[in-house]
Parts: structure tokens; C-alpha cells; sequence
């Protein structure tokens, strides 16, 4: 079976415009195989090379004097590649992150960050659709999930995809996933605070002869004693 490698990234920025002047500052990754977390992160704070609006900073609490020994953008561009290539990204409001990070690297003469993936999921378009005329934010999604996020005071990129991964497992959870949530229930841990060693896939074990005779003179009782036709037998 192929690997599902996935990233949630989330990032922050000196304003809401690349086109006009705005850069990163942080950038947050995580790496989940098959839909669990490996352990495996990617966090930089960078050096935008321009003042730091306060409207921004009040929202991330980074400001010029932390961000002045910090890498350029240029200096950290290999590690994101290293780190995303071939994989999908999943962002919430995909558009704002790509933006700026599509600008930071075609400051570089590199191509865009979107071309070096290999797809996008977008929570915040699969919120809407899931939860049409509601608020989406990533703190609403915490909240109608039972994500604990009363610790986020202020956005941070690590912080924000750690949240997120724990809502994109929510919000497209199976079986799989609600086994996990039971088994960490007595311990109050997130799934993504226990990833799994070596190989996460699932031991199938597969019934036994006798399991599926009892099984299928159960069916017969079944179907005997229903008044209209089972829909197993249609």
C-alpha cells in the first residue's frame, strides 16, 4: 500500500497582502502518514525585511525586535521544499497561505510553492460546505469539535496546524480515527501528542470458519423470522 503523505501548514504574515509589500514571518508544518501524525514538524520564524505593522503583531505577537536575528526567507526556502514536495497540503483558507508563500518563493526566481505539492484541501471551503451560514474560523471549528484551544492567546503557525490537524481528523474522521479517540479518552491526549511507530496500518484479522458459519445461521434465523425480505438478500 502507498503511503498518504499529508502536510497541515498554516503561516503568519506581516499583513493580508503579498502583492502589495506583506511577508511571511512563521511558517508551521506537520507531517501525518495514512493519517497519523509521525512526529515530524517544520517551524521557522523569519526575518520579513520590513517593518512589522502593530494591526499585525497585536494578531501574532511577533515584532521587529524578535524577527531581526531571525533567517530570511531565502535561507529557509530549501527546508519547506524539502519538507512539502510530493506531498498534500492541507490549510485553512488555503488561499491567503498559498498567496504568500507562491509570492516569497517567485521573489526567489523558484517555482511557486503550489507547484510542488501534490494537491490542496482547503478546511475552511470543507467547513462552509459542511456547515453552510455558520462562522468557520479555526477557533469556531475547535469549539464545535471539542478541539481544546483555550491555550491559543495569540496565532501562531505551529500552534494553529497542530489545531488543525485535529480538526481535518475530525472533520473527515472514520472508524479508524474514533478507535484512536477512544483509546486515548483515559489519558486525555490529543492523537496527535501519541503518533504511531514504524507501520500504523490496522492488523486485520480475518474470521474463522466457524465465525462465519455461526455468522450466516444467524442471517437465516434472521430472515426467517422478518416479515419482508431482508435488505441482504435483495
Amino acid at each position: 500500500m502507498i503511503a498518504n503523505r499529508q502536510i497541515i501548514l498554516d503561516t503568519e504574515t506581516t499583513g493580508l497582502h503579498p502583492e502589495s509589500g506583506d511577508r511571511l514571518v512563521e511558517i508551521g508544518c506537520i507531517e501525518l502518514i495514512n493519517r497519523r501524525p509521525t512526529g515530524n514538524t517544520l517551524h521557522f520564524y523569519i526575518n520579513p525585511e520590513r517593518d512589522m505593522p502593530e494591526e499585525a503583531a497585536v494578531i501574532h505577537g511577533l515584532r521587529n525586535d524578535f524577527l531581526a536575528d531571525k533567517p530570511l526567507f531565502a535561507e529557509v526556502a530549501k527546508d519547506i521544499v524539502n519538507f512539502s514536495f510530493g506531498a498534500e497540503v492541507i490549510i485553512h483558507n488555503a488561499a491567503f497561505d498559498l498567496g504568500f508563500l507562491d509570492m516569497e518563493f517567485q521573489r526567489l526566481g523558484k517555482e511557486s510553492f503550489s507547484s510542488i505539492v501534490s494537491g490542496v484541501i482547503d478546511t475552511l471551503i470543507n467547513a462552509q460546505h459542511m456547515f453552510p451560514g455558520k462562522r468557520n474560523r479555526l477557533d469556531d471549528l475547535c469549539n464545535r469539535f471539542g478541539v481544546k484551544n483555550d491555550h491559543r492567546t495569540l496565532h501562531g503557525a505551529l500552534l494553529d496546524a497542530k489545531l488543525l490537524a485535529e480538526v481535518y481528523l475530525c472533520m473527515t474522521r472514520g472508524q479508524n480515527d474514533l478507535m484512536m479517540e477512544d483509546a486515548m479518552q483515559s489519558t486525555n491526549q490529543s492523537v496527535l501528542d501519541t503518533p504511531l511507530p514504524g507501520n500504523s496500518e490496522l492488523i486485520i484479522l480475518a474470521a474463522s470458519a466457524e465465525d462465519e458459519d455461526l455468522h450466516q445461521k444467524l442471517m437465516d434465523e434472521l430472515a426467517k423470522k422478518s416479515k419482508i425480505p431482508p435488505i441482504w438478500l435483495h
